[in-house]
């Protein structure tokens, strides 16, 4: 069984929470790490074990940044791949993007990235500030 996880958020760190034993992960908040290789690493490495051991299983995953940089962008662009190749292999993966109405930037972002998708489900949900 993993490890469940929460980081508190930062200035320039979101809060993260791992909760491996519900099928759960989020991330609310500003991600704009100083080393995003550091930050956000161990959580890609954490997720990618879950996934080989539970594939099937499946997973919810809710972002809620309000901003990021484009080195998290390119670290949730590589968790969102693992959860649409897992997605590929039988898992109900879903992904929800929360923003505010208002964000078109962040509305934009979410539409992007669930273009890359093809099997995991991606949901923009907006909501009003």
């Amino acid at each position: 069984m993993m490890e469940d996880r929460f980081t508190a958020a930062t200035d320039r760190e979101p809060e993260v929470t791992l909760h491996f034993s519900n099928r759960y992960i989020s991330f609310k908040g500003e991600a704009y790490p100083e080393d995003a290789a550091a930050f956000w690493g161990p959580i890609i490495n954490a997720l990618k074990s879950y996934l080989v051991l539970n594939a099937q299983a499946g997973l919810t995953l809710d972002i809620e940044l309000l901003y990021f940089n484009s080195s998290s962008a390119k670290a949730l662009m590589n968790i969102l791949n693992a959860l649409d190749e897992a997605a590929q292999q039988g898992g109900d993966f879903c992904i929800n993007w929360y923003c505010q109405e208002e964000d078109e930037t962040m509305q934009e972002f979410g539409e992007e990235f669930s273009e890359s998708l093809q099997y995991a489900t991606f949901k923009i949900e907006t909501t009003a500030s």
